[in-house]
């Protein structure tokens, strides 16, 4: 049986691990050829051994912040597999929801400029790198963003703000690439990864799944008991990818969060303890 990206080849940044990883998967099932791009050389490896047809997949060790090993990451990926449909960006950090009032002035400088360049200025280099190919074969952009492009609290101002940043680019690409390549982003709720924290703040070894673990009660959101496991969020990078089933799609975000837009009021303000 055929799948829906059968013929289509596809590049995902920050594809060793959580969704980056998950949509990996879900394109090869789906018949895409994919590079994974990451700088932890031993999850990419681990991708490739659990790979069902390791022909289809193709790793690259590099970091997001890195405009030549992603120019680099492009060509191997057109060198190897004949052309480049879809661009997923995708690698990120999140800053576990640190309030400005925890945050010094030097540890913002530092924070804001590893948090940007990652979650932002990653993906606009990766979209630097790809577009050429992307529109040879009027391929399209899948960016992912989150409910924090949309709302507060799903992260700290460093966080919710690169995100917001990342929405926005997301419509900017899509209005600048037209008619020739599609922009999109899938906006993710939170996910049972591995995703870690910045560097700068001292967040590079904490891992998201250890809060899943010691999390209890039920998530505030509509859908409560919905799924946390990455995998479950794949489908709509499919739809996007697949210009057969998208192709008037552009500049749209698709949330994938529980229904958090639909949630009621919780709490009048966040800052009652200050």
């Amino acid at each position: 049986m055929s799948g829906w990206l059968d013929g289509y080849v596809t590049l995902i940044t920050g594809g060793g691990s959580g969704i980056g990883r998950a949509v990996a998967e879900r394109f090869l099932a789906e018949g895409a050829a994919v590079t994974i791009v990451g700088r932890d050389r031993d999850q990419l490896a681990d991708v490739l051994r659990a790979t069902a047809d390791p022909s289809r997949l193709h790793t690259f060790t590099t970091d997001v912040r890195d405009s030549e090993g992603l120019h680099a990451a492009v060509a191997e990926t057109v060198e190897r597999f004949g052309k480049l449909d879809t661009l997923v960006a995708n690698a990120g950090v999140w800053d576990y929801q640190r309030q400005l009032t925890r945050l010094t002035a030097n540890e913002i400088d530092a924070a804001f400029d590893e948090v940007f360049s990652i979650n932002v200025k990653g993906y606009l280099l990766a979209a630097e790198a790809a577009w050429p190919e992307l529109v040879k074969t009027r391929g399209s952009i899948v960016m992912t963003l989150s409910n924090a492009s949309f709302y507060v609290n799903g992260g700290g101002p460093l966080y919710t703000a690169s995100k917001h940043a990342c929405l926005g680019l997301m419509r900017e690409l899509a209005y600048e690439l037209a008619p020739k390549v599609r922009v999109n982003g899938v906006a993710c709720g939170g996910m049972n990864t591995d995703l870690r924290g910045p560097e700068t703040l001292a967040l590079r070894d904490r891992s998201i799944g250890a809060s899943f673990a010691k999390r209890q009660g039920t998530p505030p959101i509509p859908l409560h008991d919905s799924s946390t496991d990455p995998r479950d969020f794949t489908a709509p990078y499919v739809l996007l990818a697949a210009r057969e089933q998208s192709g008037p799609i552009t500049g749209h975000a698709i949330s994938v969060d529980g229904g958090i837009g639909v949630r009621g009021f919780a709490r009048a303000a966040g800052g009652d303890h200050l």
